[in-house]
Parts: C-alpha cells; sequence; structure tokens
C-alpha cells in the first residue's frame, strides 16, 4: 500500500521517533508499505515519520539503474556491494563516523528543493533487521549518505536544517509562503531534474 508522504512544514517531522521495543506484524507491514511507497515516489529512502508514524523505522535502496531497471553494480562502492537492498532497518544507529563528503541532497518531504550538505563519508551503524536480528555494518558511498539524512528525520530533522542560517531560513520561508504548487511547466522541469538528482 502506498502511503501519503508528509512535507513540510508538517509538525509531525519535527518530533523525535521512538524506540521499538518489539517487532510486531503491523510493524513489519508498516515497513514493506514504506519500501512500496518509497519506490512509487522515486525515493531512495524512507523514514517512518515521514508517513506519519513516530517509530524508528526507516527504509532504503540506492542501488543505481539504468533506463531499463536493471542494476548498475560498477557505481557502488565495495561496502555498498556488501549490504543487501532494499534495505530496513529497525532502531537504527550510527555507532561511529570517519572523513566527509558533500552531495546534493533531496527529500520526498521538502520536494523540488535540492542543496548541497556536508556529511560523514564513511559510518558503522547498527540496527535491527526486518527478521528481529541485530545487524551492523560498515559503509560508505550514497547509502551512508543517505542512512544519515534518514536517521535525522527520526530525530525530527530536516536536510534544509544543515544548510547555512541565512540559506535555510530563506527556503523554509519559501515553503511556508508559496507551498510546492508549480505551473504545469515548471512542473516537467522540475520532474527533469529530480530525475537527474537522488530524492532521499
Amino acid at each position: 500500500m502506498v502511503l501519503k508522504i508528509l512535507t513540510f512544514p508538517d509538525p509531525i517531522l519535527r518530533k523525535r521517533a521512538a524506540p521499538i521495543a518489539k517487532l510486531t506484524a503491523e510493524l513489519k507491514s508498516l515497513a514493506e508499505n514504506m519500501v512500496e511507497t518509497m519506490y512509487a515516489s522515486r525515493g531512495i529512502g524512507l523514514a517512518a515519520p515521514q508517513v506519519g508514524e513516530l517509530v524508528r523505522l526507516l527504509v532504503l535502496d540506492t542501488r543505481p539503474k539504468d533506463d531499463d531497471g536493471n542494476i548498475v553494480e560498477e557505481e557502488m562502492t565495495e561496502l555498498e556491494k556488501a549490504i543487501p537492498q532494499p534495505l530496513i532497518i529497525f532502531n537504527p544507529e550510527v555507532t561511529s563516523a570517519e572523513g566527509k563528503t558533500t552531495f546534493e541532497e533531496g527529500c520526498l518531504s521538502v520536494p523540488t528543493y535540492f542543496e548541497t550538505v556536508t556529511r560523514p563519508a564513511l559510518i558503522e551503524a547498527t540496527g535491527i533487521g526486518s527478521d528481529g536480528k541485530k545487524i551492523s555494518f560498515k559503509v560508505d558511498g550514497l547509502l551512508a549518505i543517505c542512512l544519515q539524512h534518514e536517521i535525522d528525520h527520526l530525530e525530527g530533522k530536516l536536510f534544509i536544517d544543515r544548510l547555512s542560517l541565512i540559506k535555510s531560513n530563506r527556503i523554509k520561508a519559501k515553503i511556508k509562503k508559496f507551498g510546492y504548487e508549480v505551473s504545469s511547466k515548471k512542473e516537467t522541469e522540475e520532474e527533469k531534474t529530480e530525475a537527474e538528482h537522488h530524492t532521499l
């Protein structure tokens, strides 16, 4: 089932998600619906608060695909290749981080906006998989960036909060004043832009 994705400035996006004490059938179903929603929205990551659920759950699939939908492994790092995707993680946590990288991020909850964000390049993370077992891994590349972006959502933070105060405030003010409505011509241009970028 495709779920509705909340957009800024919805107040739920600013709340901290609660840890999951027990993995239930309902939570597993939510995870499956989130994966379906992520694909339907052409995103590469989605956190539970984005669909109105304040639990610590996220789903990701950052594997690059060609025009026919085939996975292009040559564009993935060795660490990324080692992690099965789509990746479902309950109670995700970054346990260590090093290095620095920049990436032009977008967000399903802040559609049509893309800005360069700086994050650690290599991270170690832990969590619980959909089978209820603990998982831990080290990853870099786009998967590391996306994982950090989605964990931010669990803390009530958006990627625009990681920009300079001036740039962040400008974007927030523009959204609050004009919303996300665009003309059909501009919509076509923005759809093309979104296709060229990754919406996390």
